[in-house]
């Protein structure tokens, strides 16, 4: 099985901040819902967890499998969706034309990435070629792999393994230390 998580609460999640790349710690609530987390999924087995090289994603998945034998593998393909310049900005919504919220708003439109920042197709190339190197071939060994990532990120793996269109990209509501189990939509893959 396929389990997915996006990383506890940060200070710039508080402040509504873009953060992308940035690599922005767990604040005191972020490392409490990672513990809550921990306790209320300590019977779902993992054989492997995968997580983004960001220290919020890294301080999430050392929290959440404290205590289990559960191997933490660090990959930069897991690594969060670039915001280029838009990194940093706060509420980007009060911003009138701020460019990055087609992003968020409709995203199959959000075909010229801002200034500096990673395309959605290159977004799904990094994240499809991590699904089909390294995740599918342990599903299909029967492993249970757990990917601690981040919110664009995560969209974009429920995208490819459910074979969603680009316009339903925020469809999952990925929400903070929330487990999502992913199925694949076919046992096909190119």
């Amino acid at each position: 099985m396929l389990y997915i998580i996006r990383h506890g609460r940060t200070d710039w999640n508080d402040k509504k901040k873009l953060q992308g790349r940035t690599d922005i710690p767990l604040n005191d609530e972020g490392r409490e819902m990672a513990r809550r987390a921990r306790d209320e999924y300590r019977n779902v087995n993992f054989d492997v967890c995968y997580c983004s090289p960001l220290i919020r994603a890294k301080e999430t998945a050392e929290i959440l499998l404290e205590g289990r034998d559960i191997p933490v593998i660090t990959d930069s393909r897991l690594a969060e969706m670039c915001f280029g310049t838009y990194e940093g900005i706060e509420n980007s919504f009060a911003v009138p034309d701020c460019p990055i919220n087609t992003f968020f708003l409709a995203p199959e439109r959000y075909t010229e990435p801002v200034e500096g920042a990673e395309s959605i197709e290159e977004l799904f190339s990094r994240t499809g070629e991590f699904l089909r190197e390294i995740v599918y071939p342990q599903l299909d060994q029967g492993k249970d792999v757990l990917i601690v990532g981040h919110g664009a990120m995560n969209c974009s793996i429920v995208c490819q393994v459910r074979e969603l269109p680009v316009k339903d990209f925020w469809s999952a509501g990925i929400e903070n230390c929330r487990l999502m189990t992913l199925e694949r939509a076919s046992k096909v893959r190119t």
